[in-house]
């Protein structure tokens, strides 16, 4: 369901501001002195100015168990940040009293935060000497985006806030994440903990954690320690249990689900270090001599056997004890990239082929042992589009039940979202073609002949199958439901970036992301289109540029997307002239 269906529940309020704004001409695209990123879908300010924040400033609101910690937050945020605008805004001071309180009103205090949950909220600050701003909001989680849109409005020293701002704000996506696979290189809990707060900063709100792989296994599960204890890279690369509880609660805290992935039964090979009777082609070579196929997409090699009756009492386990440490209504199931040449090394699956059995009917045999598990303790489960799109390895359809199953797509940009959605599937669109953050930085492998080139060589992609290297202007310009119908569009639930971690690590974790995935969460959020439907891209630079800026401020090492010099004389970087009629 996507989210503009919520908007009626804050019609009446709508209705009784319209007056306020009535004989204002829509300027949704049109550059304020201050900004807020993502853009509100309504954001009304018809005479910039500014007032003081009292130094007692303070923020009422219901009690509630996230809510309350998220106010303490940000309140000490706009009393501390002191943000200095590189373009210092030109707006005059009221002469009125300084604000002295936020009041924040919830309808609902009881909605947990789900897929689907209401996070439309509005906002009004005075102007004719009122005491108090307001937010109202009909989940708490609505009010966590309400209190990051104010933080936004509040800058300098001292600290003054945007006066006379009318916004009412609601996200077109319900589902707006990052996927961060911890599995190819390791990251700390303090780095996630880090990607949470800049995703709540962006307004996403679902951490995609991909957190295992056949190159190492990192989460601890109780009823099968030694998936960890001989898959994880060492003792000081593991997610205990406390860490995991840690991370999710903190997600809740900054309105950020988590969404975990056990990737299987392809991507497994770490499984073998503990249970190498399970698996197929674990520790080979990947690339193996002579007109031999790969036995994996790239080097770590294994696949769970289906044929194996312990294979299943291991990955129910598995299921079972993530499920129980991750509260979320969705989970993973990864399915992607079955290889066929890994499971062909293996003598029980050469004689099940040789006696007409089907590939296809080994995944099927695994699907039909697992998601019932799944299903069982009440979860949606999302699976990569190769398990039905797959030109190779997949499962008839008719298995996979749209009312529980929801599809993530990668390949083939819309033409496999349409594929995907005319079959009755909710879709997570993730395209590597505008969503992949890793793409551009080459080929990992050694000894890569494609470097070797004379002078004077086409460089292609310089060895990335996905290059070039995705722009943030790339990802903002992406729509995530184009070509489809109105119907089909209202099965696409959303999307997310991803950062595969072949060359990615937390020491370059926040440039990968950021501010790519700001363009993302803007596009999901309010569009990415003016009222008059033109691509606001050129309008949207300056304003990345600030909110970077912000974020960096904040703590987040997000890379730049220009020249300072660009920053300091808007429009003058773009390629049609900032003054041309």
């Amino acid at each position: 369901m996507r989210g503009e269906t919520t908007f009626s529940s804050f019609l009446p309020l709508f209705l009784i501001s319209l007056s306020f704004f009535i004989f204002i001409s829509q300027t949704t695209a049109t550059n304020y002195p201050i900004n807020v990123w993502p853009k509100p879908t309504t954001f009304h300010w018809p005479n910039p100015k500014s007032i003081f924040l009292s130094p007692n400033f303070t923020i009422s609101h219901p009690d509630h168990r996230y809510l309350t910690p998220a106010v303490d937050r940000y309140r000490h945020l706009i009393l501390s940040e002191h943000h200095r605008p590189i373009i210092t805004p030109s707006i005059n001071l009221t002469s009125s009293t300084p604000l002295q309180s936020l009041i924040i009103s919830v309808s609902d205090v009881t909605s947990p935060l789900a897929h689907g949950v209401n996070e439309s909220y509005s906002l009004s600050t005075p102007s004719d000497g009122s005491p108090s701003a307001y937010i109202t909001a009909e989940t708490v989680w609505g009010a966590m985006r309400g209190l990051e849109t104010f933080s936004q409005l509040v800058y300098g020293n001292p600290t003054r806030v945007a006066a006379g701002v009318y916004i009412h704000d609601l996200p077109i996506f319900t589902h707006r994440g990052v996927m961060l696979d911890t599995s190819r290189n390791f990251y700390g809990v303090d780095d996630l903990l880090r990607l949470i707060k800049a995703m709540s900063m962006n307004k996403l709100n679902v951490f995609h954690w991909h957190i295992t792989d056949s190159h190492s296994f990192p989460l601890v599960v109780l009823s099968e320690p030694e998936l960890a204890g001989k898959g994880a890279y060492g003792n000081d690369m593991m997610y205990s249990p406390a860490d995991v509880r840690k991370i999710v609660e903190f997600g809740l805290e900054y309105g950020v689900r988590i969404l975990p992935e056990i990737d299987m039964p392809a991507h497994t090979g770490s499984w073998a270090e503990a249970y190498p009777e399970i698996t197929t082609c674990a520790n080979m070579f990947w690339w193996p001599a002579g007109s031999s196929p790969a036995l994996a997409a790239e080097p770590g090699t294994g696949q769970l056997n289906p044929l194996i009756p312990k294979t299943y009492e291991v990955a129910k386990n598995v299921i079972h004890d993530t499920i129980s440490m991750f509260p979320d209504s969705l989970f993973h199931g990864g399915a992607d990239e079955i290889n066929s040449a890994c499971w062909n090394t293996d003598p029980a699956i050469q004689k099940f082929v040789a006696s007409n059995g089907t590939l296809s009917q080994l995944l099927e045999m695994f699907i039909n042992n697992t998601l019932p598990e799944i299903l069982s303790l009440n979860r949606t489960v999302v699976y990569w589009e190769d398990v039905i799109l797959s030109a190779d390895v997949k499962v008839n359809p008719s298995m996979l039940s749209p009312q529980n199953v929801i599809m993530q797509t990668w390949n083939n940009g819309p033409n496999n979202t349409k594929q995907l959605v005319t079959s009755g599937y909710r879709v997570i669109v993730s395209s590597a073609d505008y969503y992949y953050l890793d793409c551009g930085h080459g080929s990992f492998v050694g000894n890569d002949s494609r470097y070797d080139q004379p002078p004077g060589t086409d460089q292609g992609n310089g060895g990335s199958w996905c290059g070039p290297f995705k722009t943030w202007e790339t990802i903002y310009n992406y729509d995530i439901t184009y070509g489809l119908t109105d119907k089909e569009a209202q099965l696409v639930i959303g999307g997310e970036v991803a950062l595969w971690s072949e060359q990615a690590d937390s020491t370059v974790m926040d440039s990968r992301i950021w501010p790519r995935a700001s363009a993302m969460a803007e596009t999901l959020w309010s569009g990415n289109r003016d009222e008059t439907g033109m691509k606001r891209y050129a309008e949207a630079t300056d304003r990345l540029n600030e909110w970077r800026y912000r974020m960096v401020a904040r703590g987040i090492g997000a890379e730049p997307i220009q020249p300072l010099w660009c920053i300091k004389n808007p429009g003058m970087c773009n390629t049609v002239h900032p003054f041309t009629s």
